[in-house]
């Protein structure tokens, strides 16, 4: 998330009673996850396994549960709670509707129709020709390109499914982000999109998904990706363009599968992927699985 207006650290301090390690005047621009964090925003950390991986990422500032040696160029922010402040802070910056206001400011293109059924949220923006399907549900920051196609049930930007344990239940982790569909994108009926925690959930120019597909959080999408239905993909992955994934993929968070790739149908998907053709429960080189397959046979 961007600020509208860049913050002063000493600003953001003061907002969640924080320490500060750094110049008081220390440019502060957004938030953001550690995966997806810019020079200029913060990045939370509430565990020593991590603190390494936060205090080196892009991010110039840190918001840490303990007071470390801060890297050169970066300031700190020392918080009790990171994920409670990190919550504090994004909520303070983005007004957060989910619904509870009848009114909405949606920008709506020329040629775009749209089935009075549909729900939208606040501060969406759908471009020119495009044809929304009935009971089409579009959640707060949502934008859409021109010429897609939003078939019914779909809904595009419901929180992150992000939490943590705490006191024996689950505490959220606030979706402040939004969904981004590029032109020319198709989009079956019964589909879910999460909007991001921080950053954009991105369906890919010229992308095709089919009916009851789930993409998380902060996921990109790449250009012209064909998706078959029952498809699940986790938060934070990365499609790049011209994927093609059959029906039941299941995919882990964080993975990144590169261009070209073929996934067929209820292949597992639990690292990162180089181009190729993969089959199988943990995602195997289809040949190689068919020869394994052959070995196995022969043993009888």
């Amino acid at each position: 998330m961007t600020f509208k207006q860049p913050q002063k650290l000493s600003a953001i301090a003061a907002l969640i009673g924080a320490k500060m390690i750094g110049d008081e005047d220390f440019p502060v621009l957004g938030t953001n996850e550690i995966h997806m964090v810019q020079p200029g925003q913060i990045v939370f950390v509430n565990h020593p396994k991590y603190y390494d991986k936060a205090l080196h990422s892009a991010a110039t500032i840190i918001l840490i549960d303990k007071e470390v040696d801060c890297p050169e160029g970066k300031a700190l922010l020392v918080s009790d709670d990171p994920f409670r402040d990190f919550n504090a802070i994004n909520t303070h910056f983005t007004r957060i509707n989910n619904f509870k206001d009848e009114l909405h400011d949606a920008e709506i293109g020329d040629g775009t129709f749209i089935h009075p059924s549909v729900v939208i949220g606040t501060e969406v923006s759908i471009g020119k020709n495009c044809h929304i399907f009935p009971n089409v549900v579009i959640g707060d920051r949502t934008v859409i390109g021109d010429n897609v196609i939003i078939q019914s049930n779909t809904v595009l930007g419901g929180d992150a499914f992000y939490y943590r344990k705490l006191n024996g239940n689950f505490d959220r982790l606030v979706s402040v982000g939004n969904v981004l569909i590029e032109n020319n994108v198709e989009i079956g009926n019964g589909c879910t999109i999460d909007r991001g925690v921080t950053d954009s959930t991105i369906i890919g120019e010229g992308s095709v998904l089919d009916n009851q597909i789930q993409i998380g959080h902060d996921t990109i999408i790449g250009k012209r990706c064909l998706i078959a239905s029952q498809t699940g993909i986790a938060g934070c992955c990365v499609i790049e363009d011209e994927v093609t994934i059959w029906g039941q993929v299941g995919m882990a968070s964080g993975v990144r599968v590169e261009k070209g790739t073929v996934l067929l149908a209820k292949c597992g998907v639990n690292r990162d992927l180089k181009k190729g053709t993969y089959f199988g429960p943990i995602a195997e080189e289809f040949r190689e699985y068919l020869r394994k397959e052959v070995r196995i046979k022969n043993l009888k």
